[in-house]
């Protein structure tokens, strides 16, 4: 319903920067900086334009979409004048634009066997990428990368000059580019690598950048040379004076591999800096890099819903019930034998993405025939959603298997709101202390079961104090630093020194000793949307969040409130609440409510229901009802 159109109101909350000697090649860089799934300048699944007319239009309008627009265009046969005409675009542009979509209609001409080595460098200075190569040879990216390989085709490390040219450049702020003939410098010392967040966007923002920092600096703490390699502006991790060697560069198997083979790097840190660089785990180790922390293998455990749900049975861990469905008839089937409300979670979804609670085969029907396609390709997870229930979080850090620090948080909300825009209290107020001790029952078994050596997160809920594992996240996650700064304990500098062998002592703390309380609460920028639903799900839509303290938990969570934004009702409020037992249960806080002197109006149902109990509420009848 949002709409994509962009404008003078600006709606991006991420960027990336891509360096390079050359338009062409820093432009693919930079598209594939913005999405793991966007091979570079060419047709995308982000856009489709089944007329000329749609077509057109799309390069009228701006949208976040229109470059592929452009791209679809050219691929179309429409001149370089046409597209200047729709788009008003400078010709100079659309020109490199053009010059990229060649290269690749060269390329499409030949197989990896026919492929001559000066075609194969000419598509590198133009920004392609192995992928890219192998997908209009009909190859794979492993083969393209040992073809050029053998072919001596290499990119090569360069400077970025901060001195103007005034003065010859000695610094450690780097990029990879196949527009030259030499390095820059000598690569001498084994350094460790780290993988940075990449680009903000809902569902990985700053909180990875942080964990990132943190792990750089322990890292030169402990004496190792720390390379970063990331690419956004707006992150400390870029700041050169943080690592001893910056990579301005793509996080893919490709540009890290590059990198760890001419660094010659002890090894790489994927766990912190999100979903990201943790998806490369398993690739970068296939290609020989050494992955430090927890194993791929062992990774793949728990991101693999099959493998993760066989591993919770073995120890004895209880899951909501579920299934992986390649067909809508087997989603139907499943729904109906579980009961509705059910979970529709798509593959490979990053922090909530394309997922949906639905409460009947209509519902079921709808969100699946627009939001995903459903195949023995892409398979959705539909769980059982248990209504009523308290959703638990819990940051921890393992070595070997061994936790050695944790922090439990709950939601204020019950299940259904994604993590990421719930309101979290650490140290948790109103769990029961048996609920307590299962989750660290769970955390433990967990942790040694798939060998956790690092960060990791985990997802919870109960009920009556049956505790039920959503998933498990081994690596940091969002809410790392906020239960570190709420704890006084970096949980990222414990888990640095356990990746990289130092084995530090456990640093348990005490959840009851705290004279405080933490909030930490979402921020929202629905005004900014047009079209946003601001009704909260389990996809996340929040653009960012506070963290404040308090004695008790309603002083903080008042104080978060403030700081986002929310004004405290001077003279009246507005009820609109849904079934029976949400007005049941606000009947105490409605009467204080008056008691404070707000006049109090409500939608019917609401009203009728106060005002059969003697409460002095007033009729406000909602938009366009009769």
């Amino acid at each position: 319903r949002v709409s994509r159109e962009i404008g003078s109101a600006m709606k991006s909350v991420g960027e990336v920067m891509a360096i390079g000697r050359t338009w062409e090649e820093s432009l693919q860089k930079a598209l594939r900086m913005t999405d793991p799934a966007i091979a570079g300048y060419q047709p995308h699944d982000e856009f489709v334009a089944e007329s000329e007319e749609e077509l057109n239009r799309s390069l009228q309008v701006p949208t976040d979409t229109r470059i592929y627009a452009i791209a679809e265009a050219m691929k179309r046969g429409y001149s370089v004048d046409r597209i200047q005409s729709l788009t008003a675009i400078d010709p100079w542009f659309l020109w490199k634009l053009k010059r990229i979509n060649d290269m690749g209609q060269i390329l499409s001409e030949y197989t990896p066997k026919t492929l001559p080595a000066g075609t194969v460098l000419q598509a590198k200075k133009s920004g392609f990428s192995d992928a890219q190569v192998a997908k209009l040879t009909g190859s794979t990216e492993l083969e393209i990368r040992a073809l050029r390989k053998a072919m001596g085709v290499t990119p090569f490390v360069k400077q970025i000059d901060t001195m103007a040219a005034e003065f010859p450049a000695a610094t450690n702020y780097l990029y990879m580019t196949y527009n030259g003939d030499e390095h820059d410098l000598d690569f001498e010392d084994k350094g460790t690598m780290v993988i940075g967040s990449g680009v903000y966007r809902i569902g990985s923002s700053v909180e990875f950048d942080w964990c990132a920092v943190s792990c750089i600096r322990t890292l030169r703490k402990l004496g190792h040379r720390a390379i970063m390699v990331n690419f956004n502006p707006e992150t400390v991790s870029t700041d050169y004076d943080e690592c001893d060697e910056l990579y301005f560069e793509e996080i893919s198997t490709e540009r890290v591999m590059d990198i760890y083979e001419h660094e010659a790097a002890f090894g790489v840190i994927v766990s912190v800096g999100g979903q990201t660089p943790n998806n490369l785990a398993l690739p970068l180790e296939a290609a020989g890099a050494n992955i430090l922390g927890t194993k791929p293998s062992d990774i793949d455990k728990a991101e693999d819903r099959n493998k993760f749900s066989s591993i919770l049975d073995q120890i004895g861990v209880d899951q909501p019930d579920w299934r992986e469905m390649s067909s809508i008839a087997d989603a139907k089937a499943f729904c109906n034998s579980a009961g509705y409300p059910c979970l529709i979670r798509p593959s490979y979804v990053l922090s909530g993405a394309a997922m949906k609670v639905v409460f009947s085969d209509s519902d079921l029907e709808r969100f699946l025939a627009v939001a995903c396609e459903v195949s023995p390709d892409h398979p959705v997870v539909i769980s059982k959603f248990i209504e009523g229930a308290k959703e638990i979080e819990v940051d921890a850090v393992a070595c070997e298997g061994t936790v050695l620090n944790y922090a439990i948080a709950e939601h204020v909300e019950n299940a259904g709101v994604h993590s990421g825009d719930a309101t979290l209290v650490l140290p948790a107020q109103k769990l029961f202390v048996e609920t307590v001790r299962r989750v660290k029952r769970i955390s433990r078994q967990i942790a040694s079961e798939l060998k956790i050596s690092g960060p990791f997160n985990l997802q919870l809920l109960a009920k009556d104090n049956e505790v039920k594992v959503i998933e498990a996240n081994v690596r940091a996650s969002r809410t790392f630093p906020f239960s570190s700064k709420t704890l006084k304990a970096n949980f990222i500098e414990l888990a640095t020194k356990v990746m990289v062998g130092s084995n530090p002592p456990a640093m348990r703390i005490s959840l009851l000793d705290n004279e405080y309380v933490g909030i930490k609460a979402p921020m929202f920028s629905f005004t900014r949307l047009v079209g946003a639903d601001p009704v909260l799900g389990v996809e996340m839509a929040s653009t960012g969040e506070v963290a404040t303290f308090g004695e008790d938990a309603y002083d903080a969570i008042l104080t978060s409130m403030i700081s986002t934004g929310f004004r405290i009702p001077q003279r009246s409020v507005f009820l609109c609440l849904g079934p029976l037992e949400a007005k049941m249960a606000f009947l105490p806080e409605a009467r204080c409510l008056i008691s404070m002197g707000l006049r109090v109006s409500c939608s019917q149902g609401t009203y009728d229901f106060y005002k059969s109990r003697g409460l002095d509420v007033h009729l406000m009848h909602k938009p366009l009802s009769k």
